[in-house]
């Protein structure tokens, strides 16, 4: 289906991504993106494990590499990093009763990993976070619509995350600058009467 929002494939557990969700809030500019949640490590564990050795420390140079790109990003070293499955399946499910509401989740759960260090795999952290929904209510379709996106990922030839994509195919990866994203945008603006 055709839109003339910018598609932002994004992983809970990639503070790449956090930075990416909190500076696209900050310049107003989350309102045109459409958030789909993917997992770029489906391998992760239900429930976290603390991370040790080699893999706590490339956790800790992530959260390093983030904090010298966002300077004045809250953002801890959690103790290892979740399966998001569970997390995305429930931000579908929100996001199609209730964008807005949909989107104050999806930025909720940011917060509690990034600056809590909540485990977000775990059904009552996600429940807690939606103040209403159990996790449980997921159903079956919005397993298959979180499938969708993944699938939708994968065609772009991009493995990381974050990604933006223009209504027109442009690509725009990883957590790039402010002026780079304002300049991504303000090609849009051209095409777009909702965007200037």
């Amino acid at each position: 289906m055709p839109s003339d929002r910018v598609v932002l494939y994004s992983d809970f557990n990639c503070p790449f991504c956090y930075a990416l969700h909190e500076r696209l809030h900050e310049m107003g500019l989350i309102e045109f993106c459409e958030w789909r949640g993917v997992q770029h490590a489906p391998h992760l564990p239900r429930p976290m494990r603390p991370w040790q050795g080699s893999l706590g420390a490339e956790l800790t140079h992530e959260v390093a590499v983030v904090q010298r790109l966002a300077p004045n990003l809250p953002i801890i070293v959690p103790s290892g990093k979740p399966n998001t499955l569970p997390a995305i399946e429930l931000a579908v499910a929100l996001l199609q009763k209730d964008p807005r509401g949909g989107m104050e989740f999806v930025r909720r759960t940011y917060r509690a990993f990034w600056c809590d260090g909540q485990d977000i795999s775990d059904s009552a952290v996600l429940t807690q976070l939606t103040g209403e929904q159990s996790v449980e209510d997921v159903g079956s379709q919005y397993q298959v619509a979180a499938q969708k996106w993944e699938t939708a990922w994968h065609a772009t030839g991009q493995n990381g995350v974050p990604l933006l994509v223009s209504p027109d195919g442009d690509l725009l990866v990883g957590c790039v600058p402010a002026e780079q994203v304002r300049q991504f945008f303000s090609t849009l603006s051209t095409n777009s009467p909702h965007i200037g």
